[in-house]
């Protein structure tokens, strides 16, 4: 297993915090220098919530050190598609519109995931309205293939796969209308699997309603009770054809 704690899968991570092998403030800091070496090429986080998120890999090491769990997530590193409902941020949706639209609540997914013990460390590029193919928009700019910056990440969800397939957080939440995580996760050679439509609600700072997703997903099983939608970074060791054909990791 490499020492570099930004390469491990999001069960190493879990089950090493557990047993006290690694702190959450660890993980959450290689994850963060991660962002920091390679997500200026890349921009595929847009909101980064560094301070946020060290805050709460201590809180989860000072739960942990009196024997607490949040849960199967308890100081795993993630990212948050900027289109759900975040308390105190702004969801942008990828549109100038709605740059100042701060939600007040977590939408139930972010919900679920804070229960699970996650720790947020920014959250990841849309085209507007989550509704192109490709994940560029007039407020964040463009998002690029990890592996070959001519070609799409794939979207709406291309830069939660730009995160997953370059170490920028062990999973990433994502959602899908459309495509909307499969093709980015072709176009990126990470892994996305589906939950069935209408298990999570979807939730939005601009919408007075809120309405079940039309589809769901996660990865790796420790994720499962998170019930929202997710990229995982176990596609290092269950899609080994990525790294062999390419024969190196994109942006090292």
């Amino acid at each position: 297993m490499s020492d570099e704690l930004w390469k491990w899968s999001a069960t190493e991570l879990a089950r090493a915090i557990r047993d006290r092998d690694i702190s959450a403030r660890e993980a959450t800091q290689s994850a963060l220098e991660r962002v920091h070496s390679v997500n200026p090429k890349l921009n595929a986080i847009v909101d980064l919530m560094a301070e946020e998120a060290l805050a709460a890999a201590d809180g989860a090491d000072a739960a942990a050190g009196r024997g607490e769990l949040f849960g199967p997530l308890h100081g795993v590193p993630v990212t948050l598609k900027i289109n759900v409902d975040v308390a105190g941020r702004a969801t942008t949706n990828g549109v100038v519109a709605f740059k100042d639209r701060i939600a007040r609540d977590d939408s139930p997914v972010i919900a679920s995931w804070r229960r699970a013990g996650a720790i947020f460390i920014g959250r990841t590029n849309v085209p507007a309205f989550s509704t192109r193919y490709f994940t560029d928009c007039e407020l964040h700019g463009r998002t690029l293939n990890p592996w070959d910056p001519r070609r799409t990440p794939g979207g709406s969800s291309g830069g939660a796969a730009a995160c997953v397939a370059t170490g920028m957080g062990a999973i990433a939440h994502g959602n899908d209308r459309a495509g909307s995580v499969r093709y980015p996760a072709y176009s990126c050679g990470v892994s996305a699997f589906a939950r069935r439509s209408g298990v999570c609600r979807h939730s939005k700072a601009h919408r007075r309603r809120r309405s079940p997703s039309r589809r769901s997903f996660a990865t790796p099983k420790a994720c499962w009770h998170a019930r929202s939608t997710i990229f995982g970074s176990a596609w290092r060791r269950r899609l080994p054809a990525i790294r062999a054909i390419r024969g190196r990791c994109p942006c090292p």
